[in-house]
């Protein structure tokens, strides 16, 4: 049988009018109501499949186990905890900023370059090598049946970069997943990406 992995980013931590920040691993914020609004989205999304739903994990953040335990209601299955590898990144200089500053102290082609190939701007703190070791050892786990991951923007991306896929954008929207499937023999498949339900 076809594992199935869900990567799902965590719902909005701004509110309308409120200008988004370049937020990362130290900066821990809650949902925002339209981002409980999206995680619930998420959780009846996910109850309304017919696959099962074998393990449900998030990142460490507040957002990203907020987001989990919404999903983890809709389907009656509890999360089994937080795992590293799928905190956020740390943004360095540029934690906090208003987008704006940021593209005007790295440039939009160093952004470009993350979202489309997943190479970080300068000082940003990312630990490429461990988080794609983390992430094919967690695909070569093997089983059946569906995992989510509920994780962050930053971190989202190497799970495509693990497998060697490349979508148009690594970037997912919040609210949003992308599924994978893995045949127990074969390549990995990329099913969709930045979905929102």
């Amino acid at each position: 049988m076809t594992r199935r992995i869900f990567v799902i980013r965590h719902g909005n931590t701004f509110a309308p009018g409120e200008s988004p920040r370049r937020i990362g691993a130290r900066t821990d914020i809650p949902l925002v109501e339209s981002g409980e609004v999206q995680a619930d989205a998420l959780g009846a999304w996910f109850a309304a499949q017919a696959f099962p739903v074998v393990r449900l994990f998030s990142g460490p953040l507040l957002r990203t186990r907020q987001t989990a335990a919404r999903i983890g209601a809709a389907i009656g299955q509890a999360p089994e905890g937080a795992l590293s590898w799928l905190g956020e990144i740390d943004h360095g200089p540029d934690e906090g900023l208003p987008e704006t500053e940021v593209v005007a102290r790295v440039g939009a082609d160093a952004l470009a370059a993350w979202d489309e190939q997943g190479i970080a701007p300068k000082h940003w703190i990312v630990d490429s090598d461990a988080r794609l070791t983390a992430w094919r050892a967690f695909f070569a786990e093997g089983g059946e049946g569906a995992d989510l991951l509920v994780t962050s923007n930053g971190a989202a991306r190497f799970a495509l970069l693990a497998l060697g896929l490349a979508p148009a954008t690594l970037k997912l929207r919040t609210g949003a997943f992308g599924e994978l499937e893995i045949a127990p023999e074969g390549p990995a498949h990329l099913v969709r990406w930045d979905v929102r339900p």
